[in-house]
């Protein structure tokens, strides 16, 4: 293969990761735009992924160029350079959108390393090459690579799931992170190369010194960013604004001198304006790093202000730099002859002027106080804008394939060989009329979509409040907002807990799952009337998880309006609405097996208990997604004697924190019933020395919502000379308040005692459906438990007459008790007690059993008996 086009197929082959990554940026902002990490995935696509790919690439071609000294390993080691780079900032984007830290870990690990080798390389290159004019440019790209190592470093901090938790830790961190990657890593970078690459692409003659290869500058940006980070590091916002104000006064040193190139040879091309353009967002972006962090109250408003900028820097500057900077490059690199070269960068600067004034004319219009789908529409419009380079370039491609002479040999020169005819100046106004008419009809089209946000249609300020929540100790901090009617009104959600947390309004918005140590933004949109809060998850509403916004001037009566509608809107969503009481289940059902299994004869009882989330049916066509233990409601029922031990391994896979109280066993309940997180687990030990039925359940807050969501169950200790019946049944009442359809139950219901269903093991009138089995003559067992939460149990057998009953550890009657004729109807349970009863069936037939509480009966508590001769 000709070296030539060794090289041109180098530079296709390389070239794609670029688009592939804006590709994959593309497509997150359709996939998960309204995501907690929706924002995060976008920018770290288009910087981590698209920008540093083209940094490691033109960094290292740009210095084999200044150098006239190849790197060592050559084109072989830049490949494995960017595979490992490819691989680690893949590991990094799955590790924070799956919450697996050990997966952030690894790649960003894998990405710190590989800058440090680039740099590292760098400087061999540096120190064997001639002496040469420009050679102090790739400094810039030694310190820059140097920056990323330790801004990654930060990141894989910052994703520690304890990093939240420690005071303003987090944020501190977070700024030196944006400060290294964004003015460290891409700055420095950008900074080294326009000093050349912009003169270049206007056709103004490069001085033989310039200010970027000037002894000084490298050393203020570095000044800078040293400073800015040692404020973050020492809790000072002054010393790391100052840090940032010496950083600009380097790079204005750049801008002066590029002003003139400016001057001199106007930006024609749209490689010209595009670069120029991004230069401009990077000050500006720069100026307001340090304003945000100056003027913030904390270091999280620091923070908050920095993520609303962030867009700013990574398409404004980011985005812009890159596809500019290609635009040109690529046809100097393909090369192929004077045609193919004029072909090439002909069909990159297609629409040049039309397309930077979109993308810029767009960039400031969202910075204005506009509805929100009309910023939402001028992001799709800057988005599709700049995604046209991914189109240009592949038909760049194919016409320069079509057009090239044969190749010739050596490195490509960095400067056209010719210059291009200026677009003539009507071409030049009609694009700028078709700017400013596209730039017209998305404002239209956002005002159109959202007349209500206008505030000619609803009295919007156009005014946005930002205000930053923490969700810690089961609470949220603030639990009370004040927002003026007619302001939008966005939320930086922070959970500091160490379990899963949302945020759900009564106007429908929610936040979605916030896992613990992560921070979410909810646009809560615009405020007209007072609107409540809470966390939707494990009944931590009920435990006081509440927030209040204040409609400040709001009409009362809108909002009592409001919140009746919320009301009315969740409870038409029950499952309960799906409810018939005369529906039988479906043909593939199976009643769960009521039998007591017979006690081990080992002393020592093992047995691990897991939590899951599991979506059951409980009546049917209802179904609810229940906590259970072991994947059934109510969960295993364990069986032993007197003496035995049991050792229970708990494992929580749920999602939120759960617990397990065992009332079998007497012992502090400190450490065995603790709460333990998603992913923990415990060993709980004990010893049964009462007989009994006993509950167990979870006894994690509020423990009435986790009990009536499937999570108790019954252990079974035989009282000592416990004759063998010929039939033994388990029946364990338990109440449901329905959620909605497939989901958890609603844990408000649980605090009005009113019960949508009343269950015999976990499913209404199961044992009609299925009943249970007898002999005439045989003696029959029924253990009974109440699990509650709320609602007592009266068990009965309708046509039957017990002569045993057994209560919470005494028989209350045995052989016919003190008048040797006595029998039982019913067996009373409150909430937690249980017994046993037993009698004998003297003929045969259908034998209804209940709680005779009849209106729980009818709720589903109710089963039958099938005695047959």
């Amino acid at each position: 293969m000709k070296p030539s086009l060794k090289r041109r197929l180098w530079h296709q082959v390389t070239g794609m990761l670029v688009p592939v990554w804006l590709i994959l940026g593309l497509v997150s902002v359709v996939l998960y735009r309204g995501s907690s990490f929706g924002p995060w995935l976008m920018v770290h696509l288009l910087l981590l992924g698209a920008l540093s790919t083209a940094i490691l690439v033109w960094s290292q071609h740009f210095a084999d160029s200044l150098l006239k000294n190849t790197a060592p390993g050559g084109r072989y080691w830049l490949g494995v350079r960017l595979t490992a780079h490819t691989v680690g900032a893949a590991l990094v984007m799955i590790g924070i959108t799956g919450a697996w830290w050990p997966v952030v870990l690894t790649g960003g690990i894998l990405v710190g390393l590989n800058a440090v080798v680039h740099a590292t390389i760098l400087v061999r290159q540096l120190r064997g090459a001639l002496p040469a004019r420009f050679a102090p440019l790739v400094r810039y790209y030694i310190a820059a690579a140097g920056c990323l190592s330790l801004g990654v470093t930060l990141g894989i901090l910052m994703a520690h799931p304890g990093s939240a938790a420690v005071g303003d830790y987090h944020e501190r961190l977070y700024i030196a992170h944006i400060g290294l990657n964004l003015l460290g890593w891409v700055g420095l970078t950008v900074i080294g190369t326009v000093a050349l690459l912009l003169p270049t692409v206007l056709h103004s003659r490069v001085l033989s010194t310039t200010q970027a290869a000037a002894r000084p500058t490298l050393p203020i940006l570095l000044a800078g960013l040293v400073i800015l980070g040692t404020g973050s590091y020492a809790d000072s916002r002054i010393i790391t604004v100052a840090g940032v104000l010496i950083y600009l006064v380097g790079f204005a040193r750049v801008l002066r001198e590029l002003a003139g190139h400016l001057r001199r040879s106007p930006a024609v091309s749209y490689a010209g304006g595009s670069i120029t353009a991004a230069l401009v967002w990077f000050a500006l972006c720069a100026l307001g790093f340090a304003v945000v962090v100056v003027t913030a109250a904390s270091w999280a408003d620091a923070v908050a202000g920095l993520k609303a900028l962030v867009p700013y820097f990574a398409v404004g500057f980011g985005g812009q730099i890159m596809i500019g900077a290609l635009s040109f490059l690529i046809p100097v690199v393909l090369g192929g002859g004077p045609r193919a070269f004029r072909a090439t960068a002909h069909e990159l600067d297609r629409a040049g002027l039309f397309r930077v004034s979109v993308v810029n004319g767009a960039l400031v219009l969202t910075l204005l106080p506009v509805p929100d789908l009309v910023t939402a529409a001028l992001w799709v419009v800057i988005l599709t804008t700049l995604a046209a380079f991914i189109v240009l370039m592949v038909r760049a491609l194919r016409i320069n394939r079509k057009t090239r002479t044969p190749p010739g040999s050596g490195l490509p020169p960095l400067v056209r060989d010719a210059a291009e005819p200026a677009t003539p100046q009507h071409s030049r106004t009609g694009m700028l009329v078709a700017a400013a008419t596209t730039l017209a009809l998305t404002l239209a089209i956002g005002v159109a979509l959202e007349p209500a946000s206008t505030s000619l249609a609803s009295g919007a300020t156009g005014h946005t409040t930002t205000v930053d929540v923490t969700m810690i100790d089961t609470r949220f901090s603030p639990d009370t907002i004040d927002v003026p009617v007619g302001d939008t009104l966005v939320i930086t959600l922070t959970n500091a807990d160490g379990i899963l947390h949302d945020l759900v309004f009564d106007s429908g918005v929610d936040s979605g799952s916030v896992e613990p140590q992560t921070t979410t933004t909810v646009d809560v949109g615009i405020i007209d009337a007072d609107l409540g809060g809470w966390c939707s998850l494990g009944g931590h509403r009920l435990l006081g998880m509440l927030l209040t916004v204040n409609a400040i001037g709001a009409d009362p009566t809108a909002a009592a309006d409001s919140h009746a509608d919320a009301l009315r809107s969740d409870a038409s969503a029950s499952a309960a609405d799906d409810l018939d009481p005369m529906a039988e289940p479906g043909s593939d059902f199976v009643a769960r097996d009521a039998r007591l299994a017979p006690a081990a004869s080992a002393t020592v009882h093992t047995s691990t208990m897991t939590v899951s989330n599991t979506e059951t049916e409980v009546a049917p066509g209802v179904t609810q997604m229940l906590w259970t233990y072991n994947g059934t409601v109510p969960g295993p029922t364990l069986h032993g004697t007197v003496g035995d031990v049991f050792e229970i391994t708990f494992v929580n896979a749920g999602t939120i924190g759960h617990s397990l109280d065992f009332h079998a066993g007497s012992l502090a309940p400190d450490k065995p019933m603790q709460t333990i997180d998603p992913g923990e687990e415990l060993t709980y030990r004990f010893t049964a020395t009462r007989s009994g039925i006993w509950m167990y359940h979870c006894s994690t807050m509020p423990m009435s919502a986790h009990t009536a969501n499937g999570m108790f169950g019954a252990v079974i200790i035989d009282p000592p000379g416990l004759t063998v019946v010929d039939q033994e049944y388990v029946l364990i009442q338990s109440e449901f308040y329905l959620g909605q359809q497939g989901e958890e139950g609603d844990p408000v219901k649980v605090q009005t005692q009113l019960p949508d269903l009343l269950t015999f093991n976990g499913y209404a009138n199961q044992y009609v459906a299925a009943p249970l089995i007898a002999t005439v003559g045989e003696t029959v067992r029924i253990w009974v438990l109440d699990a509650g939460p709320n609602s007592s149990s009266s068990f009965h057998v309708v046509g039957g007459q017990f002569d045993t009953v057994f209560s919470e550890g005494e028989y209350l009657l045995r052989d016919g008790g003190s008048t040797g004729t006595g029998g039982a109807q019913t067996l009373a349970l409150a909430p937690a007690q249980g017994g046993f009863v037993e009698l004998t069936f003297t003929e045969a037939g259908t034998y209804p059993f209940v709680s005779h509480v009849m209106s729980d009966a009818e709720k589903g508590a109710r089963g039958l008996f099938v005695v047959s001769d």
